[in-house]
C-alpha cells in the first residue's frame, strides 16, 4: 500500500527509508533560556519512533536572546547547550530516524529581544525593530555558522536555515519588510544576497553535510513576498546547492486574515506551492500543509507535486500515523482539528508548552503525567 510515500530517496548522499519527514513545530518544549529539556528530548523520541525517515527540529537560535523568538526557544548559540543538542541528536537517531536542526534568527519577531534587529524599521505587532547597520550582517552570518558547527559537532545528519514564517532570512528577501538602498535591498538579486550568503558560509562549515531550506514560497500579503520572486530565489538556492526544498507559506501576519485562515482549513492547503516551486528546480521538495490521508499524500507524490512529506501537526496528534498508513489502519488516526481554533499555537503564544484538544482522554492524561 502507497508505494511512493514508502519508497527510499536519496538527498546528497543521505537515504532516507522513506518520503515522511517531521516538519518543525514549536510547542515550547525547551526549558526556560532553551535549554534541552527532559521534555523536549520525551517529544523527540515519540516522534522519531513514529517511522517517518527524518526529524526537523524546530527553530533552534542563533543568536539569544537577539533572534529567539521566546525564552522557550532551542539555543544552539552558545556551547553550553551542545551536551544537550547531542542528547537530541542522539536520541532522534536511536530510533533509526535520520536527526536535522533547523537553524534560525527571528529578527523582528524576536520577542526575547529588548530590541529586535530587522533589515529595515517595519513595525509588526506594535513593535519597532531597528533595522541593521551594513557591517553587522557579517556578524550575524557568523552566528549561522557557529550554530550550524556545533549541530554537525552533536551528530546532527542535516542542518535546515529557517526561511520560513518571515523570520529574518525571509524578512531580507520581502519587498515587504525590506527597503534597503545598499547591497541587500531593491531588486531580488540585492535581497536575496543574505541568505545566498549565510547558505553558503553555512556549507562551508559543515563539509558534507546536507544543508536544505525552510522555504517561504509566498508572504499571502498583497505588498509581501509572492511566487514569482519566490521560483527564481529557490533556483539561486539550488545553485547554491542547498539540498531540499521544504515549502510554507504565510507569515506571522497573514497566518490571521480571514482568508488565510479559511484556506488553512482545506486538505493540503499549500501543496500547490510546493508543485510550483517543484517545477522549477532539480533538487527534492518537501510539501506540507493538512496532507493528512495517506491517498492524498501518496497521490502528491505519485502526481509529481512533491518528493516528500512533512508532517507538523498531524504526527504530534498521532505519532502513530505513519505506521497506522503503512498498516491500512488509517480510521484509527487521531486527526488534527482545524475547527479547535488553532489552540496549540495560542497556547504557545502565552509562553505555555502546547498539548492536542483533538487527544482522546487516554492520551492527554499521559502527556500530563509526562510533561506537566
Amino acid at each position: 500500500m502507497y508505494p511512493h510515500l514508502f519508497s527510499p530517496i536519496t538527498i546528497q548522499g543521505v537515504t532516507l527509508k522513506n518520503r515522511l519527514t517531521m516538519a518543525p513545530l514549536y510547542l515550547g518544549y525547551a526549558g526556560e533560556g532553551g535549554t534541552v529539556s527532559a521534555m523536549l528530548l520525551d517529544h523527540y523520541r515519540l516522534m522519531a519512533r513514529s517511522g517517518v525517515a527524518m526529524v526537523v527540529v524546530e527553530n533552534a537560535t542563533v543568536d539569544h536572546p537577539g533572534g529567539s523568538g521566546s525564552n522557550r526557544t532551542l539555543r544552539a548559540d552558545t556551547d553550553a547547550n551542545l551536551a544537550g543538542l547531542k542528547q537530541l541528536a542522539t536520541a532522534i537517531k536511536e530510533a533509526g530516524t535520520l536527526a536535522c536542526l533547523q537553524i534560525n534568527h527571528a529578527g523582528r519577531f524576536a520577542h526575547a529581544a529588548a530590541e529586535p534587529v530587522a533589515p529595515s524599521a517595519v513595525q509588526t505587532f506594535k513593535r519597532m525593530p531597528r533595522a541593521l547597520e551594513t557591517e553587522e550582517i557579517g556578524a550575524i552570518i557568523g552566528k549561522y555558522v557557529d550554530a550550524a558547527a556545533r549541530a554537525r559537532a552533536a551528530g546532527f545528519d542535516m542542518v535546515e536555515l529557517h526561511g520560513g514564517t518571515g523570520y529574518l532570512l525571509a524578512q531580507f528577501l520581502s519587498p515587504r519588510t525590506n527597503r534597503r538602498s545598499d547591497a541587500y535591498g531593491g531588486g531580488l538579486a540585492n535581497r536575496q544576497r543574505f541568505a545566498l550568503e549565510v547558505a553558503a558560509a553555512v556549507k562551508a562549515a559543515v563539509g558534507g553535510l546536507p544543508v536544505g531550506y525552510r522555504f517561504l514560497a509566498d508572504e499571502w500579503m498583497p505588498d509581501g513576498l509572492q511566487l514569482a520572486e519566490s521560483q527564481r530565489f529557490a533556483r539561486s538556492l539550488t545553485d547554491a546547492g542547498i539540498a531540499y526544498i521544504s515549502v510554507m507559506g504565510g507569515t506571522y501576519e497573514s497566518f490571521s486574515l480571514p482568508e488565510i485562515v479559511e484556506r488553512s482549513r482545506q486538505a493540503g492547503y499549500m501543496l500547490d506551492l510546493a508543485a510550483a516551486i517543484r517545477a522549477n528546480i532539480k533538487v527534492p521538495v518537501i510539501a506540507a500543509g493538512r496532507l493528512a490521508t495517506g491517498a492524498f499524500a501518496e497521490q502528491a507524490v505519485a502526481d509529481g507535486k512533491t518528493d516528500l512529506i512533512g508532517l507538523a501537526r498531524g504526527l504530534w496528534a498521532d505519532p502513530e500515523w505513519p505506521q497506522k498508513v503503512q498498516a491500512g489502519r488509517e480510521d484509527e488516526i487521531v486527526h488534527c482539528n482545524p475547527d479547535c481554533g488553532d489552540a496549540c499555537m495560542h497556547m504557545v503564544m502565552k509562553g505555555r508548552p502546547a498539548f492536542c484538544v483533538a487527544w482522546p482522554p487516554e492520551k492527554m492524561k499521559q502527556w500530563k503525567a509526562r510533561f506537566v
